[in-house]
């Protein structure tokens, strides 16, 4: 299975910021794919060194998990990082600027499932 997954929360709520990387961290541990959109607030984590310092209350932080994993691909909503002075550079290893047509060509795969948050 191939998973899109949509997040939009951040550091302002690092709990909800670290729901989609749970669920990623689990899809990608039973096998699956992953392709990430990080869209609004959520740009923030993949900047080099800010998801070290989150950490959420009850989840687990697993966002290395996610950014580490060679079977997961993590895209930074280019308008929403250049609107907050976020260059491509300054992103972890594993993130590249995208866009909407990224989420929707990995969403439209046959064996993709969407999920939001």
């Amino acid at each position: 299975m191939h998973y899109a997954i949509s997040a939009t929360w951040g550091p302002t709520d690092i709990t909800r910021a670290a729901l989609p990387f749970v669920f990623a961290a689990s899809a990608l541990k039973a096998g699956d794919t992953v392709m990430m959109m990080l869209f609004h607030d959520a740009v923030i984590i993949a900047l080099e060194g800010t998801h070290q310092k989150m950490v959420p209350f009850g989840p687990p932080s697993r966002f290395e998990e996610v950014f580490s994993n060679p079977n997961a691909q993590v895209y930074v909503c280019k308008p929403c990082a250049e609107l907050r002075g976020i260059k491509e550079a300054m992103l972890v290893k594993n993130a590249v600027f995208g866009g909407m047509d990224d989420l929707h060509a990995h969403a439209s795969r046959a064996d993709a499932k969407l999920v939001s948050f």
